[in-house]
């Protein structure tokens, strides 16, 4: 039968709860459920409170169901029967009883029932106006002290009273149950900062969420505003990064990550001697600059992959994603995404990690050589000092976000101001540009002015933990020289340490936020990178074996959005080397046509075929490489005239650059100018007419010599005579080729094999031109109204010629 052998061990009181070593048992296990239930009483009454007044019970479709909520509930219940486990074991086994492990068993059982009550209450309760994801604070506390209680214990390493020496069996058992409650609240404490049993969005958010079209209410990207934590998917986002960080196939590099990591290494080992051996201190220095330098080959590896992976990532969206997006605003995220993560590798790699190991190595030492207080002093601080940083950086995160919202909105209007700079100067609006860009300017300068008053918080909050952290060791050293057990020499080696502890310690805060900014930053570039792209080729897909050129529609629905098509059961075929001219009102569908055979989009209902494959199963880049596109709107690439007429096939040579510029009608015109080939053509050609521009993009595709050809309006910024001699052009370019016109002037389309005349997504009428004359129909009324308007211009033109000529004379 177990003996009650009193309340603390050894006849001791619990008054002395100090000695050189550390903590005595009795005292430890009687403070810490104590407190720990005091906290969770306390708070978790007021928390009970407010719940019952102002919450809601979740529907049941709402409540995660997750294996790792019913894996926090069975650890939380572990540790509430962990410690009468120890009762049995002393009991049974030692046959010897202390009053503080009935205690401790009962306070430490109770304050982890109640933990589990207020799990179970957030996870099944939401507040009626909760905005926010995560646990609340009461549990975030009381997981955090639970897990800090168990290193606390590590201050006692040195005392006999204690397990760590592992000499007998019932100190391997105690060891064991340690053991295992520190890997419990350590796994608690990682799962409460990730709540698997909570919603990932905020609960109103999630009832009021409604289903919208994308293209309508998607947003390019997501508002910077919201007020999740930066840490919310960091695996997902480490996952990222590793790759970058580890150059795969370069060997060189990977090498050079490896002696870095062992510099890092050797830094670290250089420094725990620094305060003793002073003339190492230079060796420190040399070995983090050359450190420094070998990593740049890295950061500059890890930069060109991410920006070369962006840009393909962005070029493989679809169509509908780059009509909606804002060039300005994505262009500053690609540039503060890409920077930041090589700030974030570094801060994490070099700063973080050594800062962490200083620290741990200096509270080992300041306890085993100097006193278990000065290791308790610096542990208090370092938490506090932690605690207050990570709150305090969490908080401001909300303005960082607003400032880079803001920042997004300047740059953005900025270069959409300036790409129109001509319809600025139509309607004299300078001076509304200018003020409309001041307006961004100040509202970003507000949000700036509220990140620099809230670091200048975080500046003064650390100073002053750090500040009486030194200044309590410092008391506690001369109190110690005073009573001769430490010597004048060790209160000057206290400096020292504690000043090498303080100096990374006050760069950790620096360190953690400038890695909860670079997550900011990367946040846009993140969203990029998971925009879905719209048009995929299927698994296993084949490359399209072009033999003859016969398109085929069949039965084809499509629409940009819900509720409205475009196209309405469209079929047609156009046999190999036939001319297809599409015709009709603006909106009717010729374009999408156009867009949807280049499989710019997939189809909704229905099927195109091409040689009676199906273009939804073959590979993109095989198909479009078969199809040459001349558009309405013809934009160019700043640069030569050479280079663009180049782009249709990038290998031409010079001299069937000038072949195809004199197919389009543009080679004399080339020559008029004073550099030919190599004048420069201005930012989306604007430094060529609108004829100059078509006539360029028609000698690209002429060049890229394809199967299939597309003309969407090709000559409708031409004049009458140019338009002649390109559609002279085109038809000796377009013979023995399938050929598909959108067309607006019905002139240039009478000699089509078949017209198409498309009314609201709808085939009105189809046959060759003279049947559709005959039909008196809708193509019958658009001819006459054209052929009417063209008189009208010619009599215009006629009449005002001899008046120009008298005015001369």
């Amino acid at each position: 039968m177990a003996v009650l052998g009193g309340y603390c061990e050894g006849n001791n009181s619990i008054t002395q709860a100090w000695v050189q070593q550390g903590f005595q048992p009795c005292f430890f296990f009687t403070l810490v459920p104590s407190v720990l239930l005091s906290v969770c009483l306390l708070l978790g009454a007021l928390q009970y409170a407010c719940y019952a007044r102002f919450s809601r019970a979740m529907e049941p479709k709402y409540i995660p169901r997750s294996r790792l909520y019913r894996g926090q509930v069975l650890l939380s219940l572990f540790l509430a029967l962990q410690p009468f486990g120890g009762l049995l074991w002393q009991g049974v086994g030692l046959r010897q009883l202390y009053g503080y492990m009935l205690l401790y068993a009962c306070l430490w059982a109770l304050s982890w029932g109640c933990a589990i009550a207020l799990l179970q209450l957030e996870h099944t309760r939401v507040l009626a106006h909760d905005r926010t994801r995560g646990h609340g604070t009461v549990l975030l506390l009381f997981w955090a002290l639970a897990f800090a209680a168990e290193n606390l214990t590590l201050v006692c390493w040195r005392s006999p009273l204690w397990w760590w020496a592992l000499e007998d069996t019932n100190q391997k058992v105690q060891f064991g149950f340690w053991l295992l409650r520190y890997t419990c609240t350590f796994m608690l404490f990682i799962l409460g900062m990730k709540a698997p049993g909570l919603p990932h969005k905020p609960y109103m958010l999630l009832i009021n969420e409604e289903e919208r079209d994308v293209e309508n209410s998607q947003p390019l990207l997501t508002d910077a505003s919201r007020t999740t934590s930066t840490w919310k998917d960091f695996q997902r986002k480490l996952r990222l990064l590793v790759p970058y960080m580890w150059p795969r196939g370069n060997h060189l590099l990977q090498g050079l990550v490896l002696f870095c990591m062992a510099l890092m290494g050797l830094e670290r080992a250089i420094n725990v001697f620094v305060p003793i051996y002073y003339k190492n201190i230079g060796s420190t220095g040399f070995v983090s600059n050359l450190r420094t330098f070998l990593w740049v080959w890295v950061q500059q590896f890890t930069n060109r992959q991410v920006q070369v992976q962006l840009f393909a990532h962005l070029h493989g969206l679809s169509l509908r994603w780059h009509l909606g997006r804002r060039t300005g605003e994505v262009l500053r995220s690609v540039d503060r995404g890409t920077s930041s993560i090589n700030s974030l590798l570094s801060y994490i790699i070099f700063s973080i990690v050594p800062t962490i190991a200083d620290i741990v190595i200096s509270i080992v030492y300041f306890t085993s050589v100097f006193s278990a207080w000065f290791g308790l002093i610096i542990f208090v601080c370092m938490s506090l000092y932690l605690t207050l940083t990570i709150f305090i950086t969490e908080w401001r995160t909300k303005y960082r976000r607003d400032m880079n919202t803001r920042d997004n909105e300047a740059k953005s209007r900025a270069v959409d101001s300036l790409l129109n700079f001509e319809t600025v100067k139509y309607y004299n609006a300078e001076s509304y540009e200018v003020n409309r860009f001041n307006d961004a300017i100040v509202k970003y300068q507000v949000s700036e002015w509220k990140v620099s008053a809230s670091l200048g918080l975080l500046n003064q909050t650390q100073n002053l933990v750090i500040g009486l952290g030194l200044l309590a060791g410092s008391l506690l050293c001369a109190y110690f020289v005073t009573e001769n057990k430490l010597q004048v020499g060790d209160f000057v080696l206290f400096g020292t340490y504690i000043i090498q502890l303080y100096t990374p310690l006050n760069w950790f805060g620096t360190y953690y936020r400038m890695i909860q900014n670079s997550f900011v930053d990367m946040e846009n570039m993140f969203e990029l990178f998971h925009e879905e792209q719209e048009v995929k080729d299927v698994v296993n897909a084949s490359d399209l074996r072009l033999e003859a050129g016969q398109i085929e529609f069949e039965n084809v629905h499509f629409s940009y959005m819900d509720g409205k098509e475009i196209l309405q059961d469209v079929s047609f075929s156009v046999m190999p080397g036939q001319t297809l001219a599409l015709v009709g009102p603006s909106g009717s569908g010729k374009s999408t046509i156009i867009r949807l055979l280049f499989r710019f989009y997939d189809v909704q209902g229905g099927c195109i075929r091409i040689d009676g494959q199906d273009i939804s199963q073959v590979k993109q880049a095989s198909l479009r490489a078969h199809i040459g596109v001349v558009p309405q709107d013809t934009v160019l690439f700043n640069d030569t005239i050479a280079n663009n007429i180049r782009y249709g096939r990038i290998l031409a040579t010079d001299q069937e650059v000038q072949e195809a510029a004199r197919a389009a009608d543009i080679h004399d015109r080339i020559l008029s100018f004073p550099d030919g080939y190599n004048t420069q053509v201005g930012e989306r050609g604007l430094k060529l007419s609108g004829g100059e521009k078509q006539r360029v993009a028609i000698a690209r595709t002429i060049l890229k010599g394809p199967h299939i050809i597309l003309l969407d309006e090709a000559t409708s910024a031409l004049d009458t005579e140019t338009e002649r001699n390109i559609q002279a052009s085109l038809a000796k370019v377009c013979a023995h080729h399938t050929t598909i016109v959108v067309a607006h002037r019905l002139s240039t389309v009478v000699g089509a094999d078949q017209i198409l005349v498309l009314k609201d997504g709808h085939i009105v009428e189809r046959g060759r031109h003279e049947e559709l004359l005959q039909k008196g129909g809708v193509y019958a009324g658009m001819w006459l109204q054209q052929q009417t308007g063209d008189e009208g211009e010619s009599k215009e033109h006629h009449t005002e010629k001899p008046q120009s000529s008298k005015k001369a004379s």
